[in-house]
């Protein structure tokens, strides 16, 4: 209901408090100072403040605040804040939102907050009715409006700053804003020099293309840029999960467990511990704030390759040595050499290529080959075609695999899922180098069940990974070509017939070993 001009020597008291330097810049005391806690009649009322967690993000948040006066008092640029916060349930991150949104718009005037969710109804239903029931209680709220995904000065309110402080209201809100995977531009925000604050609520939700697009919202080098993002960690991919695991990833970051936050009642947590066990992905998601071990949709967990990264090599000299090349021609893909003896893909480093034609990788296939002598080259003749008939016309013995060929087994949708399957069973005992390329390679891609009775399983495609905004798994592509047929072993008596390219009745390692 709109609010009509207020009296102005109260208004003058009220500003005059909510932008005292003790309060505008420090969190944790607007907090304490706008809304009515402990306060009869008030859902408040048995309560006396923030709980320790969100205390500490509050006064995180004002240290951030002071760095950058200091800077600036130097003449140094300010710097934005980013922080990723994964939890189990429960913990309070909806009213943390609700708090900054308020003191964004309290205290930034004619600032912008936008705020996101995993899903439409997410957004409206809980992220943003939590946001206005918290404004219900600011002392302060007579100066904004709200309607079901917005926050905006009331037209009083905006006149004033407009007549007074030259303020334009145009772009001073809270707004609630929804997005679309295919179109991601669509999320595209504004760049307001009076201060941006970006929250992204379930964020673990959030495909990775929202998070890049949301990154051109902060390109001004103003001193109130901050970005959040908070979620039970469920998915082990997306922008949210890089938060946490891209090595370049410049986010604060944190993990809450669920028990240990005051005023949740542990004996839910103890019944999730007791049905599923304290290691597992219920438990790690719900209760500890911690990413799964594998998704519900993965096709490689991630304690698989965490494993294959950190075993030691086995040496096997009559192990064949497999050369597996994924070819991309131009555009985002690579082309990949990878290599794998026997357990051991690691101790040959891989060869990537970007942006050169079949010629050219045809001759460096021809040099490597030379140089390390494989048994098999595996070429995977989608995009290799070219690269196969190069190969074949320099004398070079080589395999072409299309990935979209009849796998030996029904329960797999084409060859490619087949190999990924092949690899998935080897990581239990290989051993993977530490390359983060092909550490996301492995986990990120997810399955579905394939054709008319769904029962075959499908590797998702490189063109939707790269529509995730993940990139194409060229590495897995060509680690996985090493498992395209079963090579003799150059210790098995069949290959001194110097058919070392046959299907061999052993294979180049022991599964059950």
């Amino acid at each position: 209901m709109p609010v009509s001009r207020p009296n102005p020597e109260q208004e003058v008291e009220l500003i005059t408090l909510l932008h005292a330097p003790d309060i505008k810049d420090n969190l944790y005391n607007f907090v304490m100072a706008a809304y009515p806690w402990g306060k009869k009649g008030t859902w408040l009322e048995q309560m006396s403040g923030p709980r320790d967690w969100q205390r500490e993000d509050l006064e995180e948040l004002s240290a951030h605040i002071r760095e950058n006066q200091q800077r600036m008092a130097q003449g140094l640029p300010p710097r934005m804040f980013k922080k990723a916060t994964a939890s189990g349930r429960g913990v309070g991150k909806s009213a943390l939102v609700a708090w900054l949104s308020n003191w964004m718009m309290t205290t930034r005037l004619g600032s912008t907050t936008i705020v996101t969710a995993n899903t439409e109804p997410q957004l409206k239903s809980r992220t943003f009715a939590e946001i206005s029931k918290w404004t219900n209680l600011l002392i302060n709220q007579h100066w904004f409006e709200s309607t079901v995904l917005s926050i905006r000065p009331a037209p009083w309110f905006a006149e004033l700053l407009k007549t007074q402080l030259s303020i334009d209201t145009g772009y001073y809100y809270v707004q609630g804003q929804l997005w679309a995977e295919e179109n991601p531009d669509g999320f595209a925000g504004v760049h307001n020099p009076l201060g941006i604050l970006v929250i992204k609520d379930e964020a673990s939700g959030i495909p990775s293309p929202i998070f890049t697009v949301t990154a051109g919202f902060f390109t001004e080098s103003t001193p109130d840029r901050y970005w959040l993002a908070y979620s039970n960690p469920r998915r082990n991919s997306g922008g949210f999960y890089d938060c946490f695991h891209n090595p370049t990833s410049d986010w604060r970051k944190r993990h809450l467990d669920a028990r240990t936050i005051a005023g949740l009642d542990p004996t839910v947590f103890q019944n999730l511990i007791d049905k599923y066990g304290i290691d597992s992905d219920q438990v790690r998601v719900e209760v500890l704030g911690q990413f799964p071990k594998q998704g519900n949709e993965q096709f490689i967990g991630n304690h698989l390759v965490y494993a294959a990264q950190m075993r030691d090599v086995q040496e096997d000299p009559g192990a064949p040595l497999i050369l597996g090349v994924d070819v991309a021609r131009y555009g985002y893909a690579k082309t990949v050499f990878r290599f794998r003896k026997g357990r051991d893909a690691r101790s040959i480093p891989p060869i990537r290529f970007q942006e050169r034609d079949n010629m050219y990788i045809a001759n460096k296939l021809v040099e490597v080959s030379n140089h390390y002598r494989p048994d098999v080259i595996n070429i995977d003749a989608g995009n290799g075609t070219g690269v196969i008939d190069r190969c074949r016309e320099l004398g070079l013995k080589v395999r072409e695999v299309w990935f979209g060929g009849s796998p030996a087994s029904k329960e797999w949708a084409n060859k490619r899922t087949e190999m990924w399957a092949d690899l998935r069973d080897w990581l239990g005992g290989g051993c993977i180098d530490l390359d983060p390329c092909l550490f996301t390679d492995l986990t990120a891609p997810e399955y579905t069940y394939f054709g008319k009775a769904k029962d075959a399983i499908m590797l998702e495609t490189k063109e939707s990974l790269y529509s995730r905004g993940i990139s194409s798994a060229d590495d897995g592509d060509a680690l996985a070509l090493t498992f395209a047929h079963k090579v003799a072993r150059r210790d098995n008596p069949a290959s001194k017939t110097g058919r070392r390219d046959r299907v061999a009745q052993g294979v180049d390692y022991e599964l059950f070993a």
